[in-house]
């Protein structure tokens, strides 16, 4: 990328990062018996969640430091900063935070007896409706229904909701404020986008993890899509209509993309490039700075443990449209190889979901797997030297050549499950 496009979107993301303040508006909730401290909204087992009271438990929820639970608060569209305090005066504690449909927030902070931690991370919420900024006409993205208006509806509501879990989960105080932050938006198919139920996940799910406070990861992708349903359905109008100087846009598309070659609809050098070109310049437009991904391989050996390669010409066309229009490339379709092998044949099936015993799904992720992509995906912004890099945690490191062990791989499950595979990539299951 030129050095002079990567200084002035350095500038303008710092100048971002500097506008991080905390309006006047603050949420503040405390959990457990006992009396809430001044200027905090007590949360008993009994709060449920009422348009009226405008925050509480999801019905079902028993935060009864065993089970997982949900509390969800009403919030305007925006960033938010959540400061969280957890702890248990009388036992240890184990507790993970993921938001809205699993982002992982906070994974597996842990708590002696007695004592305290506070964390902060950042979150965004957002809805359908598109405001008319300049080039965009107002209106809404155009939701997948029932799969988007039902069970993924806490990705789109006015409302953040947070999942509570681990082997202990121990939550004492929640604070949320507005947050003016850069935004880090991501967009992309199925195996980007927040799954709302196990056994599937995506890269994207995991990737808020891998981040302090001081950026937002807002995700817009949806399962069985593509660049130009991101152009029909509206959803880069909906990421463009609220980008700022600073913000950024990491997608990535390819599965479903390529279904178009076999209906004579189009092909990876053509109109894949071509829509690719339509993103960044919107994106550039608006003062954004975008990041290209190429698509993660399905899974496929041949007889001497090499990934069989199925999305070649796409990640090719995406590096390509990288370089032709100096945007920051991230090669996540070489990485993977790399980590599926190093797993090898049998071993990688441990990254893939199982929706039911003996039925493995090649495309589709489960815990374990998207969250080695998504270190993946970390890695390649941190060497694309993109803005955004300066806030990936402090101890990150991952080599796609020697991936985490799977026995040590320890992020809980969400309560939901299904066994309905993500729309799209039907001839690759």
């Amino acid at each position: 990328m030129n050095r002079s496009i990567r200084g002035a979107a350095g500038a303008l993301f710092l100048a971002a990062c500097a506008a991080h303040v905390h309006a006047a508006d603050t949420w503040k909730f405390a959990f457990g018996p006992g009396a809430a401290p001044a200027g905090y909204a007590s949360v008993g087992a009994d709060t449920v969640y009422t348009a009226a009271r405008g925050y509480g438990l999801e019905p079902g929820s028993r935060p009864d430091g065993v089970h997982p639970y949900y509390f969800s608060v009403d919030l305007p569209e925006g960033n938010y900063a959540v400061t969280v305090t957890l702890g248990d005066d009388n036992a240890a504690a184990v507790t993970t935070v993921k938001s809205e449909l699993r982002r992982l927030m906070l994974e597996n902070v842990r708590t002696a007896p007695g004592a305290t931690v506070t964390r902060t991370f950042d979150v965004n919420v957002r809805t359908p409706r598109i405001a008319a900024v300049a080039g965009v006409a107002a209106g809404e993205v155009k939701l997948k229904a029932p799969r988007e208006t039902v069970e993924e509806a806490w990705n789109w509501d006015p409302r953040l909701t947070l999942e509570i879990n681990g082997a202990h989960p121990a939550v004492r105080t929640i604070t949320i404020a507005p947050a003016a932050v850069p935004t880090l938006f991501l967009l992309g198919d199925s195996t980007v986008c927040d799954q709302p139920a196990e056994p599937y996940n995506s890269w994207g799910q995991m990737l808020p993890r891998f981040f302090k406070p001081g950026i937002a990861v807002a995700n817009h992708g949806e399962s069985g899509e593509t660049y130009r349903d991101s152009l029909a359905r509206r959803r880069l109008d909906k990421i463009v209509s609220l980008m700022k100087p600073g913000d950024m846009l990491v997608m990535q598309f390819g599965h479903n993309d390529q279904k178009q070659i076999k209906s004579g609809k189009g092909g990876p050098f053509t109109t894949y490039k071509a829509e690719i070109k339509a993103h960044v310049d919107a994106v550039r437009a608006h003062g954004g700075l975008p990041v290209i991904v190429s698509s993660m391989e399905r899974r496929g050996f041949d007889a001497d443990g090499h990934v069989i390669p199925s999305l070649k010409d796409y990640a090719e066309a995406a590096r390509q449209s990288a370089h032709e229009l100096d945007v920051p490339f991230i090669d996540l379709n070489a990485m993977s190889k790399t980590f599926y092998e190093a797993l090898g044949p049998e071993g990688s099936k441990a990254a893939f979901a199982e929706p039911a015993p003996g039925r493995l799904d090649n495309t589709h992720h489960d815990s374990y797997g998207s969250y080695e992509l998504a270190k993946a995906v970390v890695l390649g912004l941190r060497q694309a030297h993109v803005p955004a890099a300066a806030f990936i945690v402090d101890d990150f490191a991952f080599d796609p050549a020697h991936p985490d062990p799977v026995a040590t791989f320890a992020v809980p499950p969400s309560p939901r499950r299904t066994d309905q595979r993500p729309l799209g990539d039907e001839g690759h299951k």
